[in-house]
């Protein structure tokens, strides 16, 4: 079936009808969560990918938000390719070529070049010490949040766990760190936030800049005097007579910012709402953290899903979901909805540590661009976890998440949170 598509349709919940909506409207996006879930329920029912936004042309595109289709669009890479972007707006032309085009927007043979010099940096060695000091990292937070006795979970635990990893595992100096996460704070917290008015986006351009500069600095030093770091087996490589320039260093970092610390920080968040939410769940996971602590781990990355979404361009004629597609059609692949889909997970909206199978597509679809840092998170978040429940007692968020209205991630601004320490 290939009739057009409404770009505003109906979506049906347990209450019945919840009204029209559209994907493509920020207003969307500021909807309770509740809502927005019926929204994808409603389109997973429906026979084809319902398109939203221009009716022709760009800025238009289809919501492909079934587990089978969403997975597919990931494993077809010369189909669905993610140049020029897989964000919305697309990044510029000259801002790629300014500060470095990020491996997310990148296809083969560009991709696989720079995936396979990332790839053999992170050597069994670097991965074993960094295994350890997330252990170390954990116990030390949880050490100082119980000294400190913070109000907000996110400024306390869950921003610095994952920054503290990633800047250890580069080898990012501590005078360089302030400055950094201020930065890159400013570069990434508008990245899919819909906003009525246009705004010259001069700060994140400031911090990208910062960004490259530091890191330009570092490589430099690197290269001279190699330190047993990432920035340095990056820097130093020789995979077909390639390493990383100081341009690629810098995208490659940004990268690691957002996929490595915004997602486990926004994971670790909604973690701990969850957990304090199903108080079950919370106690079987305390009882015994090494056999629980993976399946938890699994279950809240599928439950919360930190990345919504990214974007593809059809390359080549095609059907997804009984719907034709040409090339240079925008699709959006969303994670939150697959993740959802009642074709593969028994009730969806049950959070479960021990589920199982949990093939969930929170890390992406497979694929090329399967997310090279999800072992790593996994740890993060087990580490965390197994550190504040067998060391505290009543953990728990004491009100509402602060949720950031984006399309793009599942961010949390701030949550508060109490505990007492355990004797």
């Amino acid at each position: 079936m290939n009739t057009p598509a409404p770009a505003r349709i109906r979506a049906s919940g347990p209450d019945g009808d919840r009204g029209p909506f559209d994907l493509a409207d920020p207003a969307f996006w500021r909807l309770p969560r509740p809502d927005r879930l019926a929204a994808f329920a409603g389109l997973r029912a429906l026979e084809t990918p319902v398109r939203f936004g221009a009716p022709e042309g760009p800025g238009g595109f289809y919501a492909l938000v079934r587990h089978a289709d969403v997975q597919h669009a990931s494993r077809t890479p010369r189909t669905f390719t993610s140049a020029p972007g897989v964000t919305t707006p697309e990044p510029a032309a000259w801002v790629k070529a300014l500060f470095g085009n990020s491996m997310v927007n990148m296809d083969d043979p560009d991709h696989a070049d720079l995936r396979r010099i990332v790839a053999r940096a992170f050597t069994p060695r670097l991965l074993a010490a960094a295994e350890e000091n997330i252990r170390a990292v954990a116990a030390r937070i949880v050490d100082e949040m119980l000294r400190d006795r913070p109000a907000d979970f996110v400024a306390a635990v869950a921003s610095r766990m994952p920054f503290e990893i990633i800047c250890d595992l580069m080898g990012i100096p501590e005078a360089h760190r302030r400055e950094i996460a201020r930065r890159i704070d400013e570069a990434s917290q508008n990245v899919g936030v819909g906003r009525r008015r246009l705004r010259m986006p001069g700060r994140g351009l400031r911090g990208l800049a910062h960004l490259q500069r530091v890191m330009g600095q570092l490589a430099r030093e690197r290269r001279r005097e190699p330190a047993g770091d990432l920035i340095s087996a990056l820097v130093t490589a020789d995979v077909d007579g390639r390493a990383l320039n100081a341009r690629e260093l810098g995208a490659f970092f940004s990268l690691l910012l957002v996929a490595g610390v915004e997602t486990t920080r926004n994971a670790l968040a909604h973690g701990l709402v969850l957990l304090g939410g199903h108080p079950e769940q919370r106690e079987l996971l305390a009882s015994d953290v090494e056999r629980y602590g993976d399946g938890a781990a699994e279950e809240i990355v599928r439950h919360s899903t930190p990345i919504i979404q990214f974007r593809r361009t059809v390359a080549a004629e095609c059907s997804v979901g009984g719907r034709d597609l040409r090339p240079g059609d925008k699709v959006v692949l969303f994670y939150a909805s697959a993740n959802r889909d009642e074709a593969v997970f028994a009730s969806p909206d049950v959070f479960d540590i021990t589920r199982s199978p949990n093939p969930h597509l929170g890390y992406g679809g497979g694929g090329p661009h399967y997310c090279l840092g999800a072992h790593l998170a996994r740890q993060e978040m087990k580490a965390v976890f197994g550190e504040l429940l067998t060391r505290t007692e009543g953990l728990r968020a004491t009100g509402p998440a602060e949720l950031v209205g984006s399309s793009f991630d599942n961010r949390v601004r701030a949550l508060p949170f109490a505990f007492t320490a355990r004797r």
